[in-house]
């Protein structure tokens, strides 16, 4: 099952002490216009040949612009056996409007 979570909660559940890691399946040209400390960044088109990097016992919560890839991804990953995966609603856009506000739109 996936699970939804704004930038917020995401933070929120982070500072509780729940061990999530941060997946950008943005491309490299977006996250040179605006990124987020902390994240593994995997461009969507290169997640499959990429998924070994990931482990599959940890808690993954996928990231892209809006939350349309990330979306995407997160079903992809569920499938490949990940135990517990989020998708971040809103993307970057939300966390720039939400928590960060130095993050710049695009």
């Amino acid at each position: 099952m996936i699970e939804d979570m704004t930038p917020s909660d995401f933070l929120r559940r982070r500072e509780t002490g729940e061990l999530w890691a941060l997946l950008d399946v943005r491309e490299p040209w977006e996250i040179d216009i605006a990124c987020i400390e902390e994240t593994i960044d995997i461009p969507m088109s290169e997640i499959m040949e990429r998924i070994p990097e990931l482990d599959t016992s940890q808690c993954v919560a996928v990231l892209c612009h809006s939350g349309g890839r990330s979306a995407q991804v997160a079903n992809y990953l569920v499938q490949a056996g990940f135990d517990r995966v989020a998708n971040i609603l809103g993307g970057i856009d939300a966390w720039s409007l939400d928590i960060d506000d130095s993050i710049p739109r695009y």
